[in-house]
C-alpha cells in the first residue's frame, strides 16, 4: 500500500489543489494549493499549511490572523491530484473577514453578485494589528 505522499500526483509546478471544508458543517471554506513540503508540514503538525503562489512561500493558514485550521482528516481523490481537507476552523477562513471564501452568490445570469455571509472579523483591524506587532 502506498503512502499519501507516494500516491499524490503533483502538477508540473509541483502543486495540487486542496479543497478545504468545515469538518462539522460540510461548508466549503476555501480552495488553496499545496506542494510536497506543505503537505508534509500539515501531516506533521496537524495545522493546515499551504503554498502561496503569489508570495512563493509556505504559509500556515491563520498565522497572521490567528484563524488557524486544525486538520480533522485528509482525503485523496481518485486520480491522486486533489485533496479534501476537513478542518476545524477558528474564526473566518477568508482574508476578507468572511467565514468562507465562497460568500458571493452569482445572480442575474452572471451580471451581479449577492453577498451571502456577514463578516466574522474585521480584516483591517486583524491585519493592521498583526503588522504592528
Amino acid at each position: 500500500m502506498k503512502t499519501l505522499l507516494e500516491a499524490t500526483k503533483f502538477d508540473s509546478n509541483g502543486l495540487l489543489t486542496a479543497v478545504v471544508q468545515d469538518a462539522e458543517t460540510g461548508e466549503v471554506l476555501m480552495v488553496s494549493f499545496m506542494n510536497k513540503e506543505s503537505l508534509e508540514r500539515t501531516l506533521e503538525t496537524g495545522k493546515a499549511t499551504y503554498w502561496s503562489r503569489s508570495r512563493q512561500k509556505l504559509w500556515v493558514k491563520g498565522e497572521e490572523s490567528g484563524h488557524l485550521q486544525t486538520v480533522h482528516s485528509i482525503h485523496l481523490d481518485c486520480d491522486g491530484d486533489a485533496l479534501l481537507l476537513r478542518v476545524h476552523q477558528a474564526g473566518g477562513a477568508c482574508h476578507t473577514g468572511h467565514r468562507s471564501c465562497f460568500y458571493r452568490e452569482v445572480i442575474d445570469h452572471g451580471n451581479a453578485f449577492r453577498e451571502q455571509q456577514d463578516l466574522v472579523f474585521d480584516p483591517d483591524e486583524v491585519y493592521r494589528r498583526r503588522r504592528e506587532e
